[in-house]
């Protein structure tokens, strides 16, 4: 089994596009475990997929972007579906970190950082991590410093989404420094 070519798929399936394969995503972004199992199914790559697949899928996974609880799974973040997942808000670490393309500085100096085509932005609690999104669209990103304590402290709300992942609706670029 490719558990990376799975997760893109599991990806597709709970952040992107839902309704493709029939899925019903609840305000949360959770769904049966075993309504995705029978819309993967449906394609014969998949047509042999269980439950332990998709566990290891997120035990091996490096991103952890999923999660299993009871019969339910659900993507942690990343979604870029009309309907927005209801995060928890939570007081987050003092300083946060975000990776992004040198292209974009010039943008978000006049915006701040705002999700675009996502539903939050995505922050990192390291600078390793920042550095490894940036790279995603950028040889040489650069890292931006989040004073979050501050934005927290002036209305910006922060939601937890996993081990070192942390969402925002949007960072006014009052607290943002490079």
């Amino acid at each position: 089994m490719n558990y990376d070519k799975l997760s893109k798929e599991v990806a597709y399936a709970l952040r992107h596009s839902p309704r493709e394969y029939e899925l019903e995503l609840d305000a949360q972004g959770w769904v049966s475990v075993d309504k995705l199992l029978e819309s993967l199914r449906r394609s014969d790559k998949w047509s042999r997929i269980e439950i332990d697949d998709l566990k290891e899928m997120i035990e091996t996974s490096e991103k952890k972007r999923y999660e299993i609880v009871d019969d339910k799974i659900r993507a942690l973040y990343g979604h870029s579906i009309p309907m927005k997942i209801q995060k928890k808000e939570m007081k987050p670490p003092s300083t946060l970190y975000h990776g992004t393309s040198r292209r974009f500085l010039e943008s978000i100096m006049k915006n701040g950082l705002v999700p675009k085509t996502r539903q939050y932005v995505h922050l990192s609690e390291d600078i390793h991590t920042a550095i490894l999104v940036g790279k995603r669209r950028d040889t040489d990103p650069i890292v931006l410093k989040i004073n979050s304590e501050d934005a927290y402290k002036n209305g910006v709300k922060f939601y937890f989404a996993h081990e070192m992942i942390w969402l925002a609706d949007a960072i006014p670029y009052d607290f943002i420094s490079h």
